[in-house]
């Protein structure tokens, strides 16, 4: 399917999938890195010119990807939580690794063997961090013993050393834990769940955590850079709406102590929501009125979904998915119109809000409008 964008031109549109202001383009630059476990050896790369934002790193190219990349899909439950448990580690790194001295990479540290080792029961593996469940019942297990961890995420953060050289500067990982815990009382049983309390969760996390960077301290290369530590909280398999970080804590450069712990105001509501509170209720309202004005307009009902993040105890960002079936692209066109104006219309001014209109094949039609604008940005994906 060829991708064309209407309505917008198409360097503005890198920035609104982004989600942030027009770039500006300088000359790249070049520099050598110190190369992952091999002091000493150097190797060529490129600190790309276009910086989006202030609020988004840098990557250096040619991109490496982290060797435990993989382990995530299958560890993680949802599409969702991997992405929030990224993007949300990155955020926290905000505070101590800044953008504008700071540069991106991958984890390349955690090998996927060191990863599958530390998730693994310690009864199971010298390494494992999840309590041992040795001589227990599948019940007391779930009570006493349930797995905490369910992956380790790494990210890396460079920083210039000299005119032409680039060292690490510093390092984040993500705690991602469980905060239900799924188990079978016998083979090809039923399945159970026993929901892990966030009291619990937090202090074992941090437990965890403390383990983690006494080890990582003795890896070649990470023995006196900070180290920031982040407990992600992954929902139930059946949420449609991702986890997030519960709190975080650094271990200063040469320490394998971390200092206090910072708590996380973050969660992602889904909408319409049952909750009646006064921190949802207005753009709950608001929401119900737009999925109205949208089922206005097919003569059958469309099933809108809203997730919002919200950021102590404020909306920041209210993504909706529109699932529809289209006769045309005419009748794209038509809706989309009709969807950005509805946007407009039904939401407050101060609120970023992405819509995405898809069809059974791909995504149809995307709308953004970004906080203070009076008026939105339409995409629309033709054949």
């Amino acid at each position: 399917m060829n991708r064309r964008l209407r309505w917008i031109p198409a360097i503005v549109a890198t920035a609104l999938l982004a989600g942030c202001s027009l770039p500006s383009f300088n000359k790249d630059t070049e520099v050598t890195t110190t190369k992952t476990a091999n002091k000493g050896a150097e190797e060529s790369s490129t600190i790309p010119s276009m910086q989006i934002d202030e609020q988004y790193y840098r990557t250096l190219l040619p991109y490496k990807q982290s060797a435990t990349r993989g382990l995530i899909v299958s560890n993680i439950y949802s599409r969702y939580d991997i992405q929030e448990a990224e993007s949300g580690l990155m955020r926290l790194s905000l505070n101590q690794f800044p953008t504008d001295k700071y540069y991106f990479q991958e984890g390349q540290y955690l090998t996927e063997d060191t990863v599958k080792s530390w998730l693994a029961r310690s009864n199971q593996s010298d390494e494992g961090l999840n309590p041992s469940d040795k001589g227990m019942s599948p019940t007391k297990r779930a009570k006493e013993a349930p797995i905490y961890v369910a992956h380790v995420i790494e990210q890396n953060y460079l920083t210039k050393s000299g005119d032409k050289k680039v060292k690490l500067g510093g390092i984040s990982i993500g705690l991602a834990m469980n905060s239900v815990y799924y188990y079978q009382k016998e083979e090809y049983g039923a399945t159970y769940e026993e929901a892990i309390p966030d009291a619990k969760l937090l202090e074992n996390g941090k437990k965890i955590a403390e383990k983690v960077v006494n080890r990582l301290r003795k890896m070649d290369g990470l023995d006196n850079v900070p180290i920031t530590i982040g407990l992600y909280k992954q929902l139930s398999h059946r949420d449609i709406v991702p986890g997030t970080y519960m709190a975080y804590s650094t271990a200063k450069e040469g320490s394998s102590k971390l200092s206090s712990w910072e708590n996380v105001d973050e969660n992602y509501v889904r909408f319409p929501t049952d909750d009646t509170s006064d921190t949802y209720r207005e753009i709950n309202d608001n929401f119900g009125t737009f999925k109205d004005d949208i089922n206005s307009y097919f003569t059958n009902s469309t099933n809108v979904i809203g997730r919002g993040f919200y950021k102590d105890g404020k909306i920041k960002k209210l993504t909706i998915d529109i699932p529809i079936k289209f006769n045309g692209t005419g009748e794209l066109i038509g809706f989309a119109q009709y969807t950005a104006n509805a946007v407009v219309q039904q939401f407050p001014k101060d609120l970023q809000i992405e819509v995405n209109v898809t069809s059974s094949k791909a995504t149809e039609a995307l709308i953004v409008k970004e906080a203070g604008a009076s008026e939105p940005y339409v995409h629309i994906y033709n054949d």
